[in-house]
């Protein structure tokens, strides 16, 4: 089989396997079934019962990835259609922004040392909390590893949407504003889809959040670098 056909047949089978876990999802909405965590075992469980390198797989689905900047970039329309709400609350997500950010970058950081990972991990694990092309973007600067640094996106943002509501009910936090803040800024694309589910204002504000993170993370990179590293 050609190098084509084989790319078309690993890029079909990939968009079957998620529109059909999504809607799996919309008849079941558990955690297990979610799309961000169902569908990347089952791909893997592709390429470990097919005998497929991973680097094959990703050279020939490497578009996939690259749409998702065009993707973080479109929910930019929400918030201008709600910039009421950003403008009531700009000075209390600016601060949560940057607070998220610091928090984030530090406790990575401060963790990879103290379990003594290797220098790799550590320049990737710093940028984890931020939406996956801002991530490569900032990780390209302290010199993260790219495929290590999308895997900890991943991990964080599935985490975090997992544990979020649970978080917010522990701590008694009710403010739609304040959970899309917390969504948006510790899990980024994960997050956000959650933050939808739970209303539209949680939604906007957890969208504005993750790309204002993902922005302060690109320009802090090249300061992080020169500081912790």
């Amino acid at each position: 089989m050609s190098s084509f056909l084989i790319g078309v047949l690993y890029l079909a089978i990939t968009l079957i396997i998620y529109f059909a876990n999504k809607r799996l999802y919309r008849r079941w909405r558990a955690l297990p079934f979610m799309p961000l965590v169902l569908t990347p075992i089952l791909l893997v469980l592709m390429l470990v019962l097919g005998h497929i390198s991973y680097q094959n797989y990703m050279g020939e689905t490497q578009w996939l990835l690259w749409l998702l900047g065009p993707s973080s970039i479109a929910f930019a329309v929400p918030v201008y259609d709600n910039m009421a709400i950003i403008k009531r609350h700009w000075m209390s997500l600016s601060a949560g922004v940057l607070t998220a950010t610091v928090v984030a970058v530090t406790s990575s950081i401060w963790l990879s040392r103290l379990f003594t990972l290797s220098d790799e991990i550590q320049r990737s694990m710093a940028v984890r909390s931020v939406t996956t092309p801002f991530a490569l973007a900032a990780a390209k600067q302290l010199g993260g590893q790219p495929d290590l640094v999308a895997l900890f996106v991943v991990v964080t943002g599935v985490f975090g949407m997992a544990v979020g509501d649970m978080l917010f009910l522990h701590l008694s936090i009710r403010e739609g504003v304040a959970k899309g803040a917390g969504f948006g800024a510790a899990s980024h694309g994960a997050g956000t889809a959650r933050s939808y589910e739970l209303g539209q204002q949680e939604g906007v504000v957890a969208s504005l959040v993750m790309m204002l993170s993902g922005v302060v993370m690109v320009l802090v990179a090249p300061l992080v670098a020169w500081l912790m590293f």
